[in-house]
């Protein structure tokens, strides 16, 4: 299983907001998806900025071409006004001679002209996810009162999406995500091994020199290019989970621009990355325990095993690596990684329990489908069996942000502290060599301090496996004005679930109200 252990799964927000996604857990989405053929229309955008220097080639073409959108592909239109455009960077603002990336950007407008205070960039996690598609049905992650005062623009971040050149590494997923894992032997462990490597190659092969310009850090300074484009002087942002980590590091590169930022879903940026992944390894262990739990007061629960349903999902393991469930014969198996996938991926959200629940009883009876179907939702599978980027694009921005790297044998030093920390999930979430074989590495990271961007808003879940509420606390007291709003839920990521963090929220980027830290929304 080529597994990315050091960078926490983080889930596209879509999943987390759609009700009103450290970054090594991957996830997934349904996801409204523009595709951009070239505008209809174009209109340059205004760049006379007071403050900012003459735009150049030093800082992308700082010129937006807006057009009418393609809805065909929308599985979600909004009810606003939407534009849709292209924006040149260059792969390396240090040496525009590298090559450049066209970010494909959409634009919600302001309901409420008389009211507009200005633009707010969204984004909705990974990395990897597309941020296009948020403004697009922007009325299902936010407030009419948001709506109605800002344009929400969102734009796929470099290497991602309907931006241009995209990862793009294989369509073969089960070959190399469908695997059993953990290994049981040695050749297994070596298989393992020998796959990861030749998905690394591929990725390589495919995307070639790109795959070094795909930094978090880049993207940060292409929201300033966007930003410049737009013609503010300072702009709003809102970032679901690791949206909240490249929100983090663009407040810390560039805090005379922001006018007011939200990071929902926050991790802690500054962690290492065995840290980062133990914590979220703690955090998927515990919901997992709140799952069975919660089961084991339910007679009606499909699992209720005489309340032991425990002991019914540690038999299943061992059942399924001794026998996978075949579903059908062009599919992987379910696998034992088939199965942590499918469990990992119900943990985003308690509304996806029951699902699991059902799974997890018909796997008893000899029936996987289920089970491979939150496998294929992780993995943004779609009905037509084909794949998106979002993985490649995950893997490639993680691995590359890592400047520590690791080796084969610290992978394997690791797992031990793994299984110690989790002990149903933990040996299976340390086994992951992927980062290990990347061949590419930024020499540094950002350190995220968010020096002289002013109060920031940081929400967090009390259940949210992805994010742990902890994590997230560290998250905000690494900014000089993080302010910490605290949602009860099971589940990443927290604006929207009720009245409170809303009006929270609302006022906090509306009237510039900055709430009390460590706010508590019930």
């Amino acid at each position: 299983m080529v597994n990315m252990r050091r960078a926490a799964l983080v889930v596209a927000a879509m999943l987390a907001v759609s009700s009103c996604g450290e970054r090594l857990v991957y996830e997934a989405s349904t996801d409204p998806t523009i595709v951009d053929n070239s505008p209809v229309t174009t209109v340059a955008s205004d760049t006379n900025l007071d403050d900012d220097p003459a735009p150049d080639a030093d800082i992308g073409t700082n010129v937006i071409v807006w057009g009418e959108c393609d809805t065909s592909s929308m599985s979600a239109t909004s009810s606003g006004t939407l534009e849709c455009g292209r924006l040149t960077v260059p792969f390396d603002y240090d040496d525009t001679s590298a090559g450049t990336f066209s970010l494909f950007l959409t634009r919600r407008l302001a309901d409420g002209p008389s009211e507009r205070i200005g633009s707010m960039l969204v984004n909705p996690g990974g990395p990897g996810f597309g941020g296009s598609d948020v403004a697009a049905s922007a009325e299902w992650y936010f407030s009419a009162q948001l709506t109605d005062r800002f344009d929400i623009v969102g734009w796929d971040p470099r290497g991602t999406g309907e931006s241009t050149p995209a990862v793009d590494c294989t369509e073969d997923y089960d070959r190399f995500f469908g695997i059993d894992s953990p290994p049981n032997d040695a050749a297994a462990k070596q298989r393992m091994i020998d796959l990861t490597q030749e998905f690394v190659d591929l990725c390589v092969e495919n995307n070639g020199e790109m795959l070094k310009y795909i930094s978090t850090e880049a993207s940060a300074r292409d929201m300033d290019s966007i930003r410049r484009a737009l013609g503010e002087d300072s702009i709003t942002y809102f970032g679901f989970s690791y949206g909240s980590e490249l929100g983090a590091t663009w407040v810390t590169m560039f805090p005379d621009t922001v006018r007011a930022a939200v990071f929902d879903g926050a991790s802690d940026p500054n962690a290492n990355g065995f840290d980062q992944a133990v914590a979220q390894l703690k955090g998927f262990e515990q919901q997992l325990s709140a799952f069975l739990a919660d089961c084991a007061k339910r007679s009606t629960c499909k699992i209720y095993n005489d309340g032991d349903p425990a002991a019914l999902f540690d038999q299943l393991v061992i059942d399924i690596d001794k026998n996978p469930i075949r579903v059908s014969s062009d599919r992987t198996p379910v696998t034992q990684g088939v199965f942590y996938t499918a469990v990992v991926q119900a943990m985003y959200s308690n509304t996806l329990w029951p699902q699991l629940e059902t799974a997890l009883a018909n796997a008893v009876n000899g029936n996987g489908a289920q089970l491979l179907a939150l496998y294929d939702d992780y993995y943004q599978r779609k009905f037509d069996g084909s794949y998106g980027n979002e993985l490649e694009a995950f893997l490639a921005i993680s691995c590359l942000d890592d400047p520590e790297g690791s080796t084969i044998a610290d992978v394997d030093a690791d797992i031990p502290k793994f299984a110690a920390a989790a002990k149903r999930l933990g040996e299976n979430f340390g086994y992951g060599y992927a980062c290990a074989l990347w061949p590419y590495r930024v020499e540094s990271r950002v350190e995220v301090t968010g020096t002289g961007a002013g109060p920031i808003v940081v929400i967090g879940t009390t259940g949210d496996a992805a994010t742990p509420l902890a994590s997230t606390r560290k998250a905000a007291k690494n900014l000089e004005g993080g302010v910490l709003v605290i949602v009860e839920a099971d589940r990443h990521t927290g604006y929207g679930l009720n009245i409170c963090v809303v009006a929270t929220v609302d006022a906090y980027l509306i009237s510039l109200t900055v709430p009390e830290n460590e706010t508590y929304c019930k």
